[in-house]
């Protein structure tokens, strides 16, 4: 496609839909150690190779019983036991109990073999160094983690497409298992564009301003799992963006653009990635308040982002279009991010029917609700981010919502 469907507005589902037609369905992977899988995406499924754990084991500091021992204990009518020792702590209990004996025991022993509860050490009491009274009854399985009770061999563990958490490393490492298949992380170019834009660590000029874009991009690139190679800021000069567009298209696997405000800069810019290569602009302007601008392209089998240069839009459009489509690349399915603050609003918005209006919030709680106060200002101004919780998502044809109408707010 070419750049004559400029503004032919399309949701940004229906852009990505779009996209991934052109997209291959298969991501390459690496075989990696759990030292460094945080974050990474399986590409195979994984099931427990033995039970967890792999023997019963105490949930308590206290004593290994024949429950039958201690039916009908009270303090007033304790269960007298014989101590027959202590299990010992990292090594195996292979002395069996014997009737109307115990073994002290701590939480994480294995339990001895005829034992099949334990006794709290708060409903004992020793009687001398041999012997102890049993003050409650126990039931069998008290007290007590049973082999293969958290997970038995052949136990499905993460499905492929997963991305790994700590508590996932955690279990893994339980299991023994210590590499696993992740996709191989999808490089992302992002590229600056603008006269009036100079690097972060620059001193503007009168007329110039920081580059913003570059710094939030790469974050949000990196929290959705791919690195990150910058390519700077190119000046409004068609030469010098096609070729730092060029060198990112051929050193990476996905590139993002972010444009100036002009009209001519997103015009020069849509030109340029439409030149990338096939089949070029899928679709130039998404239904969205803040980044109607958009353009989602596929240059020979590799994404291509043209986003807004005004920071709020490039950022609203980044975890629109963007983020899904590292998480194709991944094989991974939606994020499980932040849950969604449910608030009532309080105040009013307006919104436009036929696109979907993003709009940053505060939220405060009242009594025991919450409640979303807007937070208005241009998308140029990246600290109506800083001063917000989330955004609130207007639907696409809901015209506006009332003031003390119940929203979703979105955390970052």
């Amino acid at each position: 496609m070419t750049t004559d469907i400029f503004f032919q507005i399309v949701t940004p589902d229906e852009a990505l839909a779009r996209l991934f037609e052109h997209l291959s369905a298969v991501w390459p992977s690496e075989r990696i150690g759990l030292d460094v899988a945080l974050g990474r995406v399986t590409t195979t499924p994984l099931t427990a190779p033995e039970d967890s754990p792999a023997f019963a084991r105490s949930a308590m500091d206290g004593y290994a019983v024949r429950a039958a021992d201690t039916y009908g204990a009270s303090e007033g009518l304790p269960a007298f036991l014989t101590v027959d020792g202590e299990v010992p702590m990292g090594a195996a209990a292979e002395r069996p109990l014997q009737p109307g004996t115990a073994q002290l025991i701590h939480t994480g022993g294995m339990l001895p073999p005829a034992a099949d509860a334990v006794v709290m050490v708060e409903y004992t009491q020793p009687v001398d160094e041999t012997s102890v009274e049993v003050l409650r009854p126990a039931a069998p399985g008290q007290h007590v983690i049973q082999a293969g009770e958290d997970l038995a061999a052949g136990d499905a563990l993460l499905p492929a497409g997963h991305q790994l958490r700590a508590q996932d490393l955690g279990v893994l490492a339980a299991l023994g298992i210590t590499e696993i298949e992740a996709a191989i992380r999808p490089v992302v170019g992002v590229l600056s564009s603008g006269d009036e834009i100079v690097p972060a660590d620059a001193q503007p000029a009168p007329g110039q301003v920081r580059d913003v874009n570059a710094v939030t991009l790469a974050a949000l690139a990196c929290q959705a799992g791919a690195e990150v190679r910058e390519f700077g800021v190119a000046p409004d000069d068609r030469t010098e963006l096609e070729r730092l567009a060029r060198a990112a298209q051929d050193a990476c696997d996905l590139v993002v653009i972010s444009a100036g405000s002009s009209v001519s800069t997103r015009d020069m810019t849509a030109d340029v990635i439409g030149s990338l290569g096939q089949p070029g602009i899928l679709a130039h302007g998404i239904a969205v308040k803040p980044g109607k601008p958009t353009i989602v392209a596929a240059a020979d089998g590799k994404p291509v982002f043209g986003l807004p240069g005004n920071p709020v839009s490039a950022m609203v459009v980044f975890g629109l279009v963007v983020v899904p489509t590292i998480r194709r690349l991944l094989g991974a399915g939606p994020a499980d991010g932040p849950p969604r603050r449910r608030a009532r609003l309080s105040r009013s918005l307006a919104s436009q029917t036929g696109r979907i209006d993003f709009v940053p919030a505060a939220l405060q709680q009242r009594d025991d609700e919450w409640w979303a106060t807007p937070v208005l200002g241009p998308s140029n101004l990246i600290a109506t981010l800083v001063r917000s919780s989330g955004l609130i998502r207007i639907p696409l044809d809901a015209g506006g919502l009332p003031k003390g109408a119940w929203v979703d707010v979105e955390p970052f």
